[in-house]
């Protein structure tokens, strides 16, 4: 699945990833198959990429009972009656979720120096304005995770801003009440995950209003929103393999993309291997773990 047509509905908006449709206050949170990299939507689906997102959202937000969300449910049986004829195209891929006033920036959370983080701190000792000790090296755990805000671009880029300019934008207590939250998040699955050995070297979160409230919105540590590293493979020096789509950003930079549209195709090998790794994200992290 790649895109929708939901009659009925008020399309509010279409992301690189998933279509936002509205009726009340009610909100439809479709995750399509679709995959951007470096900004750019990919001309490739990769197959059950939206159900992979979906799932494990929905198991993060039934979790998260200390920070208020948005989440509630994933499951089509409990979606209202109006929506059966779709049933093939909305169920399993889709959220149902109170509505809320989204705020205009991103809150990232980083526990590892690794991405633009790493640029950044070559460059001058810094990620996201936060002055680091020196000698890290690439994928170093920091000392304590940092938040390093960015602001919400409907095209291109989205830009990383200090934390003067979040309390700008949201207001001083707005500001640090989502700050704190991220690091609640943040902290939390990173100790879940780690049970599962797997590293959430950072992580991108979302927030909305409702009635005046801070909830929690969108999608929540997924392997589009998070970076996630096998933790037995994982040493400073050197980026480990991901459970994420820095798989498809190492390979088209190797494959010598210059980052602009249009996105080159993705070869069948690389598709059924990004598959591959959105599902062991997935049985990793959410199902049931045997004992040895």
């Amino acid at each position: 699945m790649t895109s929708l047509q939901l009659p009925g509905w008020e399309l509010v908006h279409r992301g690189k990833v998933r279509e936002v449709y509205a009726s009340a206050d009610r909100v439809l949170l479709v995750a399509s198959d679709r995959l951007s990299a470096f900004d750019c939507v990919l001309p490739d689906p990769i197959p059950g990429k939206g159900a992979i997102l979906t799932a494990l959202s929905a198991f993060w937000f039934q979790r998260l009972d200390f920070v208020p969300n948005h989440f509630l449910s994933a499951d089509f049986a409990q979606f209202p009656a109006e929506l059966k004829p779709f049933e093939e195209e909305l169920a399993g891929r889709t959220t149902l979720a109170r509505r809320t006033r989204p705020l205009p920036v991103e809150c990232v959370v980083r526990g590892y120096l690794a991405g633009a983080a790493w640029e950044e701190y070559q460059e001058s000792g810094t990620a996201g304005g936060h002055q680091l000790p020196r000698g890290l090296r690439e994928a170093s755990k920091l000392p304590e995770p940092i938040f390093t805000p960015a602001t919400k671009a409907a095209a291109g880029h989205d830009e990383p801003i200090p934390w003067e300019k979040c309390r700008r934008l949201l207001g001083d207590e707005t500001a640090h009440a989502v700050r704190e939250a991220s690091f609640e998040v943040y902290d939390y699955g990173r100790a879940q995950a780690e049970r599962a050995g797997v590293i959430v070297a950072d992580t991108k979160l979302e927030f909305g209003l409702l009635d005046e409230e801070l909830v929690l919105i969108d999608e929540c540590l997924t392997p589009d929103s998070s970076r996630f590293w096998p933790a037995d493979r994982w040493e400073p020096g050197r980026t480990p393999p991901s459970f994420d789509k820095q798989f498809v950003r190492d390979y088209l930079t190797q494959a010598g993309w210059n980052r602009q549209p249009p996105a080159p195709h993705l070869p069948p090998e690389i598709i059924a291997q990004t598959a591959e790794k959105y599902r062991e994200a997935y049985e990793r992290l959410a199902l049931p773990r045997r004992p040895v």
